[in-house]
């Protein structure tokens, strides 16, 4: 009996040691488990941080080059139709007159250009309408003078100063037929043009149609010149492209249209050959006498010797001009064909001084200006003793 009782409590002994040791594991799996997650999630944020450093930043630059390098322009124009129909104007298109045109282009910030008759005055034919998403351009009762090319762009705008974005734009050019008027109306009826020796010249008779044939024709002697289509081509868009102007062919020339057998003729074009200019202004100076006396008048003269189609502007310094001495300035220029035939234009600038005084003696500077650069000439006054 006392061995059954000392087997019993050996057994509930031993079963309690195991319970004891069964709550120790179960104790310190969780403290395991927990630092274990703790570690592991400090690492995974560790390796997140690193991964956004080294790998995204390295992405996203790879993606803007590609993105720089291969980016396409965008059609932005479209032109309204009758019934609310759209389509993507072609290069050209023709428009009778007294038809209204109508065109759009996508984007909330639009620059338009249109022919330069339209600027010319404020026509109420013509409107521009910004939208939220397009621009829109409306033309009524169409004429010949509206011939021409009308195009837009996106403006990308830095707080005032304005561009245009190259990747988004529209054109096309518009033919507006006028049986009656074949050639585009200009304002001058009589146009200077300028040969010049280092590139091509444009005769701007352009037409309203281009199912018109025209050619191209000299006053003296008159007779119609060859256009081959090498040294002389035609654009309809453009007017008569001379290639390699010479100096032979200066002159009056003309333009005749001809449609169904109604011949027109345009405006007469004075070709002047002209020498290329890539400098400033030539400029010199003189005086109607630098040694002067009390009381004499005076005249100071720049003159400039330059490219026909360059302005110049001139400006002076002088003596007794801090003083506000009164003085008279007057300019201007006009053509002159020099002894090669060469066309030059003659710009002078004129400082008149009356009843010379003490405080007109010394330096005249003149300063000649053109797109060029600038040239600075002086003279001299002194009393004549």
């Amino acid at each position: 009996m006392k061995f059954y009782i000392i087997l019993l409590l050996v057994f509930f002994s031993e079963l309690l040691l195991q319970m004891g040791d069964c709550q120790k594991k179960v104790k310190r799996m969780p403290q395991r488990n927990e630092k274990s997650k703790q570690k592991a999630v400090g690492q995974n944020k560790i390796r997140a941080i690193h991964k956004k450093m080294k790998l995204k930043v390295p992405k996203m630059r790879k993606e803007r080059m590609f993105l720089d390098k291969d980016l396409k322009p965008i059609f932005i124009m479209t032109q309204v139709l009758d019934k609310g129909h759209f389509q993507k104007p072609a290069e050209t298109l023709s428009l009778a007159t007294g038809q209204s045109l109508e065109l759009r282009c996508k984007g909330n910030n639009i620059g338009w250009a249109y022919p330069p008759f339209l600027n010319q005055l404020n026509h109420s034919r013509l409107s521009i309408i910004q939208q939220q998403k397009y621009s829109q351009l409306i033309l009524t009762n169409t004429r010949a003078a509206d011939t021409g090319e009308y195009s837009c762009w996106v403006l990308l705008c830095d707080g005032p100063e304005c561009s245009k974005d190259d990747l988004r734009m529209g054109k096309t050019y518009i033919f507006v037929t006028d049986p009656t008027e074949l050639f585009v109306p200009s304002t001058n009826y009589f146009a200077i043009i300028y040969l010049r020796p280092n590139g091509p010249s444009i005769i701007p008779c352009r037409l309203s149609t281009p199912l018109a044939n025209v050619t191209l024709h000299r006053e003296i002697p008159p007779q119609e010149l060859l256009v081959d289509g090498s040294l002389i081509s035609y654009d309809a868009k453009q007017g008569f492209i001379i290639q390699q102007p010479k100096l032979e062919q200066k002159g009056v020339v003309y333009c005749m249209a001809n449609l169904q057998g109604t011949p027109q003729i345009s405006s007469n074009y004075l070709l002047l050959y002209a020498e290329a200019v890539s400098g400033p202004p030539s400029t010199s100076i003189a005086a109607s006498s630098n040694a002067v006396s009390g009381g004499d008048h005076v005249n100071v003269t720049c003159t400039v010797l330059g490219d026909p189609d360059l302005q110049v502007d001139f400006t002076w310094k002088y003596p007794g001009q801090q003083d506000e001495r009164p003085v008279i300035i007057t300019e201007k220029w006009r053509l002159i064909d020099r002894n090669n035939g060469h066309t030059v234009r003659l710009s002078k600038s004129m400082l008149y001084i009356d009843d010379v005084e003490t405080i007109d003696i010394g330096d005249y500077i003149c300063m000649a200006r053109n797109l060029v650069g600038e040239t600075t000439v002086v003279t001299r006054l002194f009393f004549h003793y």
